[in-house]
């Protein structure tokens, strides 16, 4: 281990590897460092044996369940949009050499008590039991307002500017039923709960938009993921990182985080040796003393032998339950997979449920309920609740760069957000991912 780097990165969580990686590439000198003796952090891939020993330590997971190999189960389900802006990033990095994707097969939503797929097409629309006729000419109109709107052409706006107009004034300028809503803002613009009605509708316009460009990207539904996990992502921003010269060190203990007498990042002190660097970039769970926490998620990793019910035996889903659909205060989001993406045997299905903690710790389990509920017979289950720490500066003081945890969000777009954010104050301009797409094209038609 060298004496000086530019960077230190401590983690390899998939933030900190997609940082790593840039700064790689930009010339940066980077040593990335994790106590873990696996890639990923809190976003890592595990195999069955690993999952054992991390949730039910002393047992042995039941030979019957297949081959150690087969398994890479994700410890924080998330989907990518198809044309969400972490798409944007791989191809911007060409990571997407080092990892193949595969579409999700349905989006589903939780509806008066059944599961109903969200329509991928015209045909599907016209068929799907979500809403009456009526209804569906209302939301008719309401898409094709969405479609249409330009934010400088007022001929588009019917009276509604969605800098400023809330929401909830914009269902009612169509007349949407309360159904319709909770569909829209859960469902498609993929809300945590009701809070965005009284907020600006831009933002619910955006997730709409990205939501549907996504969806007519592959048809069928939105979502892409990794083969063999989500665990593949980090690996393949840390192999960037290295081709670039970054250097890597596993189960490397972090004993102190240096910092001069003005409280400004010196280096990081491991197994007795200090190595200096001019910045450091890294997970919460590494500075304890500079995050504050903002929340808690539950989830539970379920293993079943059959794949979730009333989803056409759909081998990967999505499924969302709306706050209202249950009585509660945030969606439980349920995310399947199967060896369709080579995660488990064949024959099994990973099923993830998950929510934002509303009440105690000690009832966590019970606010997943409903969505445990929906996926019938379960082989095993692994609950945890992990906690969300949000930083308390900005790091541009102190040099000190410190990533969100994830969210309850079942895709990576608040992810790309933090990594923007923080590429931004540690370089000091803005992360454009345009110019290597325009790259690959031109290079295509060569």
């Amino acid at each position: 281990m060298q004496d000086q780097y530019d960077v230190i990165v401590l983690g390899t969580g998939l933030s900190e590897c997609i940082l790593s990686g840039l700064l790689s590439v930009e010339g940066k000198k980077v040593l990335q460092m994790d106590r873990n003796d696996y890639y990923g952090g809190a976003s890592a891939s595990l195999k069955l044996s690993q999952l054992y020993a991390k949730f039910k330590s002393g047992t042995e997971p039941p030979e019957a369940y297949g081959k150690d190999r087969q398994y890479s189960v994700d410890l924080i389900p998330k989907f990518a949009m198809a044309s969400g802006e972490f798409v944007d990033i791989l191809y911007h990095t060409d990571v997407t050499r080092y990892l193949e994707f595969r579409q999700v097969a349905g989006s589903f939503v939780y509806r008066d008590g059944k599961i109903s797929k969200v329509p991928s097409n015209n045909a599907e629309a016209l068929l799907s039991p979500l809403m009456s006729l009526t209804e569906k000419n209302r939301a008719k109109g309401f898409f094709e307002f969405i479609q249409n709107y330009d934010f400088a052409n007022p001929a588009t706006q019917q009276g509604l500017d969605l800098n400023t107009v809330p929401m909830s004034e914009v269902y009612a300028k169509f007349g949407l039923e309360a159904g319709t809503q909770d569909f829209i803002g859960h469902a498609l613009a993929l809300h945590l709960d009701d809070s965005y009605m009284s907020q600006p509708a831009k933002d619910t316009y955006e997730r709409i938009c990205l939501y549907m460009n996504s969806m007519a990207r592959y048809g069928k539904s939105p979502y892409i993921y990794p083969m063999h996990g989500l665990g593949e992502l980090p690996q393949g921003f840390a192999r960037l990182s290295a081709i670039h010269g970054g250097t890597f060190m596993l189960n490397k203990p972090v004993d102190e985080v240096v910092y001069d007498e003005a409280g400004k990042f010196v280096g990081v002190k491991s197994e007795g040796e200090v190595v200096k660097a001019s910045l450091v970039i890294g997970d919460a769970s590494y500075f304890p003393t500079k995050v504050a926490q903002k929340g808690q998620v539950v989830r539970a990793i379920c293993l079943l032998n059959h794949p979730i019910p009333e989803t056409g035996d759909a081998d990967s889903v999505q499924i969302v339950i709306p706050q209202n659909q249950i009585g509660r205060n945030h969606d439980i989001y349920v995310a399947g997979v199967s060896s369709a993406h080579a995660v488990v045997p064949e024959g099994y299905t990973l099923a993830i449920v998950s929510t934002l903690v509303s009440g105690t710790t000690a009832d966590a389990e019970s606010e997943i309920a409903a969505g445990i509920a929906l996926l019938g017979p379960v082989l095993e289950k692994f609950v945890h609740i992990d906690d969300i720490y949000e930083p308390l500066a900005n790091g541009t003081a102190d040099q000190t760069f410190i990533s969100k945890s994830y969210d309850a969000t079942s895709h990576f777009e608040t992810t790309c957000a933090d990594v923007k954010d923080l590429y931004k104050r540690i370089t000091g301009h803005e992360l454009k991912v345009e110019g290597k797409v325009k790259k690959i094209e031109d290079e295509s038609e060569e």
